[in-house]
């Protein structure tokens, strides 16, 4: 291996190859995943700053039989990231490769570095007078080469899809170190295979992403956000169908919260004014962008919760009348994870179910698991517009957090897993398979599926070099 590390020091420079060899230098940035719930090590962090550069270390890799770990911000929450403990992978970490290398106006398009992060994404195409949507809790450190490589969601997906919509073009490192130049502003192109589609949502582990074209969308000449108090989770989809009738297109977000996840919020940041949550199961979040004036984006608000009122859907709501209050609201709902964090660890599930389904899905797990781990608490909230629940189980109150991840993960993920089964759904909405889920993949998805899956990854990567025991076991 030392001829190997030899080798990524005069592609990219010593400077951009850290080991442990020098007790100085700190690894665990890229060794710990975001949850804390993996710790490895690394042979190395490689930093390329091109894709020549990183075409020239995956073949170097290729060459000594290393395997390697692609990673973006490190935010993923399925521990993809990271390496294990062998203290022989390489980390290939792409934050260098940050540039926005085009925005084609015409074309509503943006070609972007892989390691640009997502916020600069939005915050670029903003100040060029367009809209990027992709909208997370993570924006602020996430890339979008780790979005599009889990296929990220979001906020948005109900009006614009997941990060996959929003790609048009790819440009991607093969297992071999070739360069494959798909950075095409196309929007058809209809010459054979869709390769684009193929290395999204991959996890790294058919192909490195350097670099994407992503669609950009006129800004929107208003935005307003509301949170309605609704009785339950069959008045929440029936709010849902309302929206769709009056916003149309116009409905960018809609998210559900449930009382306990708010409760988490309060009491956590009591500086958070959490509205509506003390008197009702359920609160929504809405977002409804207008492409005509805040007057008529208001007027159709009015009339939605009017109707919603009137049908007994809604049992109180409230408009935000600034920019201000509209992000304080969003803030609630992104401080959801980090209030249930600061609870105690708990269970993650992210989980997709039919929106029609997903009141007779929670109220059928959330009896079952009641009845069998008494005093279970459960964190219910999530994309209602597109179907994603984060369906998160947190000890009970007088439990150890660390005891019951330990003793009851496996339990509870069998139990809501064969529930999602049951309703047809999808054990990964949108945070990806990783490690976490990869024993978990071959009990829930069809076999024919996993054996074209496992032939694809043979035919890409025969070494097994890209991310290893993420998404498939060989």
């Amino acid at each position: 291996m030392i001829t190997l590390l030899n080798d990524l020091r005069q592609i990219v420079g010593a400077p951009h190859v850290l080991t442990h060899e020098d007790p100085a230098t700190d690894l665990s940035a890229w060794e710990r995943d975001w949850r804390q719930r993996a710790h490895g090590r690394a042979l190395a962090v490689v930093r390329p700053g091109s894709t020549a550069e990183v075409a020239a270390v995956v073949k170097a890799c290729a060459a000594a039989g290393a395997s390697i770990v692609p990673q973006g911000g490190n935010t993923g929450l399925v521990v993809g990231s990271v390496p294990d403990d062998s203290g022989t992978q390489v980390v290939l970490s792409l934050t260098r490769l940050n540039a926005v290398r085009d925005i084609d106006g015409a074309n509503l398009t943006m070609t972007v570095e892989a390691g640009c992060v997502l916020q600069t994404l939005q915050e670029t195409a903003e100040k060029a007078g367009f809209l990027f949507p992709l909208s997370l809790a993570a924006e602020g450190s996430c890339t979008i080469g780790g979005n599009l490589a889990a296929n990220a969601g979001g906020t948005q997906v109900v009006r614009y899809g997941n990060a996959r919509e929003l790609c048009l073009g790819l440009e991607v490192v093969t297992a071999q170190g070739e360069v494959w130049h798909g950075l095409t502003g196309l929007r058809k192109d209809n010459t054979g295979y869709d390769l684009r589609d193929l290395f999204i949502g991959s996890e790294g582990t058919l192909g490195i992403i350097t670099a994407a074209t992503m669609k950009l969308y006129p800004l929107p000449a208003a935005t307003l956000t509301a949170w309605a108090a609704v009785p339950s989770l069959e008045t929440a989809v029936a709010l849902l169908g309302l929206a769709h009738q009056h916003l149309g297109a116009g409905l960018t977000g809609f998210e559900v919260m449930g009382q306990f996840a708010l409760s988490l919020v309060a009491k956590h940041f009591p500086q958070q004014r959490v509205p509506l949550w003390e008197d009702s199961p359920y609160c929504v979040l809405l977002e409804n962008s207008d492409s005509e004036s805040e007057a008529h984006a208001r007027a159709q608000f009015e009339r939605l919760l009017e109707t919603a009122f009137e049908n007994g859907v809604v049992s109180d709501a409230v408009v935000a009348e600034s920019l201000q209050q509209a992000h304080q609201l969003w803030h609630i709902r992104e401080s959801i994870p980090l209030a249930q964090a600061e609870e105690g660890l708990n269970i993650k599930h992210d989980i997709s179910i039919p929106v029609s389904s997903i009141p007779a899905f929670c109220a059928e797990t959330d009896a079952l698991l009641e009845r069998e781990i008494p005093g279970v608490r459960l964190v219910n909230f999530g994309h209602l517009g597109d179907g994603n629940l984060h369906y998160n189980v947190q000890a009970p109150a007088d439990g150890d957090p660390k005891a019951f991840l330990r003793e009851q993960e496996a339990r509870v993920n069998t139990l809501v897993f064969d529930a999602v089964a049951r309703f047809e759904g999808s054990i990964s909405a949108e945070h990806g398979i990783g490690s976490l889920k990869v024993d978990k993949l071959p009990h829930y998805k069809d076999p024919v599926a996993l054996a074209l899956m496992r032939s694809i990854k043979q035919a890409l990567d025969p070494q097994n070099l890209l991310n290893p025991g993420r998404v498939l076991t060989r």
